[in-house]
């Protein structure tokens, strides 16, 4: 495999066009109309500051992920890497680097949620190490009707 030269940084909210349109690049991947907008990912920035991360190769985003904290357990959102730049290293060091951030702001666990049918994202996630769990139910309640997801064929 031909050596990638990549680079991994926090994520500003100067980047979120090319985020967003790599967000739209990735099958099966759910975007919310509210959450995922400038106005909700800027807001996701202001509270988490310094965990979000993007990876740049030849001179563009490839990659990002939304990392927060609530002040006990960190959660990943939203991550992705362009389809031709995956198995090159770019999302588990991306993922190491935002846990590093996490880390730095004393936060000792984190978690993320991956559709079952999401089969490249479930087999990433289990060949780096994370832990499957299926010693819990996962339950979330709407609070917003117009907070609609739509998913990219």
């Amino acid at each position: 495999m031909e050596e990638l030269g990549f680079t991994i940084r926090e994520m500003k909210i100067e980047d979120y066009t090319e985020v967003h349109n790599l967000w739209m690049t990735i099958k099966g991947f759910g975007i919310r109309t509210i959450d995922d907008s400038k106005e909700g990912v800027e807001a996701f920035i202001k509270r988490n500051p310094t965990t979000s991360i993007v990876a740049e190769a030849e001179g563009r985003i490839v990659g990002s992920i939304l990392c927060g904290h609530d002040g006990r357990r960190g959660c990943f959102y939203h991550v992705c890497v362009a389809e031709e730049y995956r198995n090159h290293g770019i999302g588990k060091s991306m993922a190491v680097a935002a846990m590093h951030a996490l880390q730095k702001e004393k936060i000792n666990k984190v978690c993320l949620i991956a559709f079952k049918d999401n089969a490249i994202g479930n087999n990433f996630w289990k060949s780096v190490g994370w832990t499957f769990r299926d010693d819990l139910n996962y339950y979330d309640f709407t609070l917003n009707e117009e907070n609609i997801t739509n998913f990219n064929k």
